[in-house]
């Protein structure tokens, strides 16, 4: 008769992990545009893809055009019922932000491309940003640009941008998988080699860096 074999119950450890919290103050050294997409034009580009009917295009506003591209941390207010002049009054009393996982992936892209890290994966569960945006300080202004559309059109489009900006992230990190040194050196690269918003470095421009302070 086959005996059988006893088995033996293993105990497996894991260490636990030594998360640590820190805020990181940045300073812009260039200006800001941010480009959030409205819930109107977001619909327009899913329509488009979907190849509906779409009416025709209502007569620019450039105010309220500009307004919608802010990312709103105060109430944002019925923009389409008020007027220009009610628009730039709630704007000038407004507070705002940008998103948190902009911030980043600058870090972290920075980095690769800068050869400071091997995979990007690395770095992406090492450390984590509180929150969807971050507070943005400072002014925000209207932009006026001309953008190529389609084949050889064009149309003015109007965008926020913050010339003098600064931020505070409040960063959690695994202090197994990376330093608090390593995470202020790879938003220093970041900055300066990716930027945030539009036509940042990345892109090709040379809008939306920062620096630690």
């Amino acid at each position: 008769m086959a005996t059988k074999k006893k088995t033996e119950d293993t105990n497996i450890i894991i260490p636990p992990l030594t998360i640590k919290e820190f805020d990181l103050h940045i300073i812009g050294t260039s200006p800001l545009i941010s480009h959030k997409w409205s819930e109107k034009a977001k619909k327009m580009m899913l329509d488009k893809t979907m190849k509906k009917a779409t009416a025709g295009k209502d007569a620019k506003r450039p105010c309220l055009e500009y307004a919608n591209t802010l990312y709103w941390l105060s109430e944002k207010p019925d923009l389409e019922s008020m007027s220009d002049e009610e628009i730039m009054e709630s704007v000038s009393n407004g507070r705002f932000g940008f998103p948190t996982l902009a911030f980043k992936a600058s870090a972290i892209a920075g980095a690769y491309r800068s050869n400071i890290l091997d995979k990007m994966t690395t770095a992406r569960g090492a450390f984590h940003i509180d929150g969807e945006l971050a507070e943005i300080i400072g002014k925000p202004e209207i932009m006026e640009s001309n953008v190529k559309i389609g084949m050889g059109g064009a149309e003015m489009r109007y965008r926020a941008i913050f010339p003098e900006w600064e931020a505070t992230l409040h960063i959690k990190f695994n202090e197994k998988a990376m330093s608090l040194e390593q995470i202020v050196n790879l938003f220093n690269v970041g900055g300066f080699a990716c930027g945030v918003g539009d036509w940042r470095p990345e892109k090709d421009g040379s809008h939306g860096m920062y620096k630690v302070c």
